[in-house]
């Protein structure tokens, strides 16, 4: 198969035309990479690899594109590229390619999870299921959850929003409640509301 033209259809971008008419979009860096010009004759497995080339070099600028727009799991960059139309081997190369390049961590990722909800007054139940939702490994949920503050402040201020009555049960119920599905203990919710004085006897 030979190479009949190639076009540059926007900076960087190039789009291969073969003999017969078949087109092959690809990047600059594809086609220097093999050496690509008018007349180069190429064989099958050449071609096959010059078109692998050129869908994993598309691949990665979407999965840098996407990355750039806001941080994310390993495994919610290769659901989102998978909902653009990726195939799931190449979504889980782009993937392991960004984690190399240092553009995707785990790690670190999940810390600015807990860091985020924490400071949204939010608790490590909350955190949890964050960081369950997108994906982040176990290995790296007790290191993130070691990085948030104390939470007394928020749920303090959260009871002196709401309580009017220390006495009043249903009050305290719905207040426990709502600390509870914020991500708190029920230990860190009882303890809370005896600094105020509430009655905890039911919580």
């Amino acid at each position: 198969m030979t190479v009949s033209a190639i076009r540059q259809t926007a900076p960087g971008r190039l789009t291969v035309t073969m003999e017969g008419g078949a087109e092959i979009k690809s990047t600059l860096g594809a086609v220097t990479a093999l050496r690509l010009y008018p007349g180069r004759a190429l064989s099958e497995p050449e071609l096959e690899e010059f078109r692998l080339c050129s869908h994993r070099a598309l691949a990665r600028e979407r999965a840098l594109a996407l990355i750039s727009r806001r941080p994310m799991s390993k495994k919610e960059l290769r659901d989102k590229l998978v909902r653009k139309g990726e195939d799931e081997d190449t979504a889980e190369y782009c993937a392991l390619w960004l984690e190399e390049q240092g553009f995707v961590n785990d790690e670190s990722y999940a810390a600015a999870v807990a860091r985020h909800y924490a400071a949204k007054g939010y608790g490590a139940g909350r955190v949890r299921a964050e960081l369950s939702r997108r994906g982040v490994p176990r290995d790296f949920w007790d290191d993130a959850l070691e990085t948030m503050p104390s939470g007394d402040e928020k749920i303090d201020k959260f009871i002196s929003a709401r309580l009017n009555d220390p006495e009043d049960r249903e009050q305290i119920r719905k207040i426990s409640a709502a600390l509870y599905r914020r991500g708190y203990s029920w230990e860190e919710i009882r303890g809370a509301l005896a600094r105020h004085d509430a009655d905890t006897e039911e919580c």
